[in-house]
């Protein structure tokens, strides 16, 4: 659930083989801010969303300068609204695959069995965090298990603090979690144990250090009250912080021919993303990338960001192909009727005031 209550001009099913200037696949920060730019430059623009936004359990969105702590739900309604008012259409659903089209746009194909075409794609299906395996751990997922300090840190301030080692940056993971509090434990658990150097670093900044296996989470009162190790005693806990695989949902993509490549922190691989340059454009042709699923560290105002960027992108390289059309029709009068039948049909005369 994404928390956010259906507006009666969302639909459940979209318009069969409707063309549209931009297909955005995937409704959440990147997507909304995306068709947002694109609807402002009068682009005819359709967001599918799934409704798994990955910071849904989340109470707020931080460090969003103008939302500060506004909750998950609330901007993604407000966002749609926004999209909506510029034209924009969004529909709860989910796209299962794409293809390419004779017309070299594409046929984008939902899990209800409906389809849409559209001349260009705009794809921001995020991310799925895969957490560690432990007995507890995914249900206070968000809550009293987190895994970012800029996003979480001040609400978890000066409480007994866990690090989960699971890699090699769990000691970088415990330091810089040290400036929120004063009471961090460093749990080795799978992780390497630190070495002299790092023992030395911990120590100096009062991190203590609990080696051995975490064998379950504890609750009390439906929190986090701390951490059962395989051999040992419960040690007392408020928050545990983890690093999660960061893994891209990339089917759509997958079906396009784009697969994701590994992203490695230390030698450990901690994620995997689409390629694609700065402004996400990928290696097919008329398919951009924007938020988490080009970047796995990007937050929610990155995201934003992103998506401005892809879609002031797919704008510019929409202008060009009509450019190269027009020119093309201007040089041969003759073919300046079909060159607008073609136009017609792969951009459609949908735009405000046309």
């Amino acid at each position: 659930m994404n928390g956010y209550t259906a507006h009666p001009a969302d639909r459940h099913r979209a318009p069969a083989e409707r063309h549209y200037d931009v297909v955005v696949v995937g409704g959440g920060a990147a997507g909304l801010s995306g068709a947002l730019t694109l609807g402002r430059a009068r682009r005819s623009v359709l967001v599918v969303d799934a409704g798994e936004p990955r910071n849904a359990p989340a109470e707020g969105i931080h460090g969003l300068l103008g939302n500060e702590g506004t909750p998950p739900a609330a901007l993604l309604a407000t966002g749609r609204d926004e999209v909506r008012g510029y034209g924009g259409e969004i529909v709860d659903g989910t796209v299962v695959a794409a293809e390419r089209g004779a017309d070299g746009g594409f046929r984008v194909i939902l899990a209800d069995g409906g389809a849409v075409r559209a001349a260009r794609l705009l794809v921001t299906t995020g991310l799925v965090d895969r957490l560690p395996a432990l007995p507890g751990l995914a249900e206070l997922w968000g809550t009293d298990v987190l895994h970012c300090p800029y996003c979480h840190g001040w609400e978890v301030r000066d409480r007994a603090i866990g690090v989960l080692a699971t890699g090699p940056q769990a000691v970088a993971q415990a330091l810089l979690w040290r400036q929120w509090s004063d009471r961090v434990t460093l749990f080795t658990h799978t992780g390497p144990e630190p070495g002299e150097q790092e023992y030395e670093q911990l120590a100096a900044r009062g991190i203590a250090v609990v080696v051995g296996t975490v064998a379950a989470l504890e609750t009390a009162g439906g929190g986090l009250s701390g951490v059962r190790l395989a051999e040992g005693p419960v040690i007392a806990c408020r928050t545990l912080v983890v690093a999660p695989y960061f893994a891209a949902r990339a089917d759509v993509l997958a079906s396009l021919g784009l697969e994701t490549v590994g992203q490695e922190v230390a030698g450990q691989e901690t994620a995997r993303r689409i390629e694609a340059d700065p402004t996400g454009a990928t290696a097919v042709p008329g398919v951009w990338v924007a938020g988490n699923v080009a970047d796995p560290l990007e937050k929610v105002a990155g995201a934003i960001a992103s998506g401005v960027r892809a879609a002031a992108a797919v704008n510019a390289d929409l202008v060009a192909e009509e450019t190269r059309r027009a020119v093309a029709a201007r040089r041969d009068p003759f073919s300046a009727e079909r060159e607008r039948e073609v136009c017609t049909a792969v951009l459609g005369d949908r735009r405000h005031g046309l």
